[in-house]
Parts: structure tokens; C-alpha cells; sequence
């Protein structure tokens, strides 16, 4: 086995855990990823000591979740997440244990958690510690919850929307006691806050099977418990033929908007809780989309878009449309652009009062923003000279309008 960077950098953390007589294990979605040989940032360790057994062995640590067994461990500049094997107790709001008890025994803390995949521990020697088979759901590509499925969505309503998200992200298939009970227990999901909805909505759509994990938010009746989202069996399959994987979120999020033709973007954004940043930019590219679709970019729409918005929409675009990508187009039209921004042109407004005996007014940001276009559609060049004569000639042909 390959010992990925991640688990290396951690192992001297869990030695010393060790060699003070406690137990320690690699445990959760990074074992998963191990046996997968999927890409691993993080790594997640659980220990018999408590958090103030784990506080007296290390120097340097923060208590980034003590509530419920987590010290930060920092260890030769960098951080370690360590958490005491617990039980949990009742689950009120259907997402957080009422209360923790921390315990000494490793198969009790892995009993607790979602589903069997990510219920496998991982011994500093790496020998794999899998109670309750998940390495074999993991060979069949198989989503199951550990025990009884219901108990599980009761606890915490997220691990529905986490289940429909593992299947986008490893194209995995829910097992059908699972998905039944994701069903009957989703009116559950309107207990969990809508940001944390969000968060498992942008990984799947992150996924390299998106439209599996689409699939099964409308099979398990998910949607009527999360903001807006009016998916259906035909906005699955419309998913299903688009190719998603260059895209980045933004992009994705605006397939989302188009394909299920949602009217008013920014009113759906804002019931999913995006940043303001997010929405102006998903906003842009549904309607540069749909601009594409009128005519091509010109060079005075590419030059106000911008070139990497003007990519980003183009290739939204030909993956929805099903048509060449003329980024590389665009490009070329990008570096024949007299100017590529306003601070470019060779005329001002001073220039512009100088030249012309009037008062400042509205018509000198209007001639200024005329200037501008003419510059960049090629009618008049960008030198003062030249720029002098069209001003004079503008000035005389609307002098009365403004």
C-alpha cells in the first residue's frame, strides 16, 4: 500500500497517543478514501484518551470542538483533528446528540456513524479495523447505513442529503432498505439549516455524477424538504445528457437554473443562503447564456464581459447547447481589443470640456461611454488626435439632444 502524505505526516501524532497507552486509529472518510485510492487532504484520527488526556501529552493544542471530544493538535506546523471515542445520546433536533459520552471502545464510536463506508478504522500499522463491512460495500459500490436506516436519518436529517452527495461524488448506488428510508424520513431534512444544505448541495454538484445524485434527491423525495428546487425525472435526465465535468460551481449552479428553468435567479440563489459574490456571478452567466444563444460575443460585449467571464459563459454554453467551445476564439478577439479597459482610452473628460466650450453635464459620460464603443468597434482610432475630431463631430450632431 502507497501511505498517502497525509496519513505519513499524522503518524507520528498517533505513536505518541500510543506509547502512552491509548488507543488511536485513523478513522472515517479518510480510510474510505485510502481504499478507494482517492485523493486524501485531511485525515480524521479517534483516540481512547480523553480530550484532557490528549491536552497533557501534546504542547500546542486548541479546542476547536471540546463539546464534543475534538482537540486541534498541532504538530511541526500542522493540524490534527483528534476526537475521544463517544456514544450519543438522543438527537432532539434531528441533527446534533442532545448530549456526548466519551467511552474507551473503538466499535461503540464506529456504530455511530452514517453509513458503513465511513464507518472503518485504520490501526498506526494500517491494518483496517471494519466492523461492520463497509470495505465490502465499498467493493460492491454500495451506499448502506450502519444498522437500522431510519435510526440513522432520525439522529441526523443531513445524512439523507449526505447519501444522494457520496453517489454524485463516487458514482455509488444507494442499497434500497437505505433509499426507502431516506423516503419516509425526509420530511426530516426541514430541520436542518439551510447553509449546511448548501454545503452537501455544492459537493454534489462537484461530483462526477451529478445527475446520480440528482436522481436520488427527487427519488427520495428530498427536494420538498430543501429551499426551492422544482427537480423531477425530466430535469434528471436533461442533467444526465449535459457534461459537466470542466465546469467549476458557478457554472454548475447556472446549468441548474437553466435546465430547470427557474425564473427569477437571484430570488432562488438568495432561499439557498450564496454569498452576494456567488449570486452576482451565477446571475452573469445565466444571462450571458442566454445573450449567447440571441448572437456571439462581439468585441464590444466581450470587452464589457470581460475575457474569463466570456469563457466561462461560452463554455457553459456549448456543453448545454452541444456546440464547439470558441474560447480560444474569443481569445483571439480579446487580443485584438484597441484597449481593454476604460483607463485605456485617450480621451477624458477634461480633454473632452477642454475641446468643446460647455459646462460639465449627463452628455459627458455619454460621449465618453460612445467613445469608448467606437474606439473598440474600429470607427475611430484610439489617439487624441483622431479621438479630437470625433469628439468635435459628435458635439455638432447632438449638441441639442443633451
Amino acid at each position: 500500500m502507497i501511505v498517502p502524505k497525509s496519513f505519513s505526516d499524522a503518524l507520528p501524532v498517533l505513536k505518541k497517543i500510543t506509547d502512552h497507552g491509548y488507543e488511536a486509529y485513523f478513522v472515517g472518510g479518510c480510510v474510505r478514501d485510502l481504499l478507494l485510492q482517492r485523493d486524501i487532504n485531511d485525515v480524521d484520527i479517534a483516540t481512547s484518551a480523553t480530550p484532557d488526556e490528549i491536552k497533557q501529552m501534546f504542547t500546542k493544542t486548541v479546542d476547536v470542538g471540546i463539546e464534543h471530544g475534538t482537540v486541534l493538535v498541532l504538530h511541526e506546523g500542522e493540524g490534527f483533528e483528534i476526537t475521544t471515542f463517544r456514544s450519543d445520546s438522543t438527537y432532539t433536533d434531528h441533527r446534533r446528540p442532545d448530549e456526548v459520552t466519551f467511552i474507551r471502545t473503538l466499535e461503540e464510536d464506529l456504530k455511530r456513524r452514517d453509513f458503513t463506508m465511513n464507518a472503518m478504522a485504520m490501526s498506526p500499522s494500517f491494518e483496517l479495523v471494519d466492523p461492520f463491512q463497509g470495505q465490502k460495500d465499498l467493493t460492491a459500490r454500495i451506499i448502506r447505513t450502519v444498522g437500522k436506516a431510519t435510526e440513522r436519518f432520525q439522529e441526523d436529517a443531513l445524512r439523507m442529503l449526505r447519501g444522494a452527495r457520496f453517489a454524485a461524488q463516487l458514482d455509488f448506488t444507494i442499497e434500497e432498505e437505505t433509499l426507502k428510508a431516506m423516503f419516509s424520513c425526509s420530511s426530516l431534512l426541514s430541520h436542518v439549516a439551510v447553509e449546511r444544505k448548501r454545503m452537501e448541495m455544492d459537493k454534489l454538484l462537484s461530483g462526477p455524477k451529478v445527475s446520480k445524485g440528482l436522481y436520488y434527491l427527487e427519488k427520495a423525495d428530498l427536494v420538498k424538504s430543501m429551499p426551492y428546487f422544482p427537480l423531477d425525472s425530466k430535469g434528471c435526465e436533461c442533467v444526465t445528457n449535459i457534461t459537466l465535468d470542466q465546469l467549476n460551481i458557478q457554472q454548475r449552479w447556472a446549468v441548474v437554473i437553466i435546465v430547470l428553468e427557474i425564473e427569477d435567479p437571484v430570488k432562488f440563489l438568495k432561499q439557498w443562503r450564496h454569498s452576494t459574490k456567488r449570486i452576482r456571478h451565477v446571475t452573469s452567466l445565466v444571462e450571458l447564456f442566454y445573450a449567447r444563444k440571441k448572437q456571439p460575443f462581439t468585441p464590444y460585449s466581450l470587452y464589457k464581459t470581460g475575457l474569463e467571464m466570456a469563457k466561462e459563459a461560452e463554455q457553459l454554453f456549448s456543453i448545454i447547447e452541444m456546440v464547439k467551445d470558441e474560447g480560444k476564439l474569443l481569445e483571439n478577439l480579446w487580443n485584438a481589443l484597441p484597449i481593454k479597459t476604460k483607463s485605456e482610452l485617450q480621451v477624458n473628460g477634461k480633454d473632452i470640456l477642454s475641446w468643446i466650450n460647455r459646462s460639465s453635464g449627463p452628455w459627458l459620460g455619454s460621449i465618453l461611454n460612445e467613445a469608448e464603443q467606437d474606439v473598440i468597434e474600429g470607427k475611430v482610432k484610439n489617439n487624441s488626435s483622431e479621438l479630437k475630431k470625433w469628439v468635435t463631430q459628435w458635439h455638432q450632431k447632438y449638441e441639442n439632444q443633451y
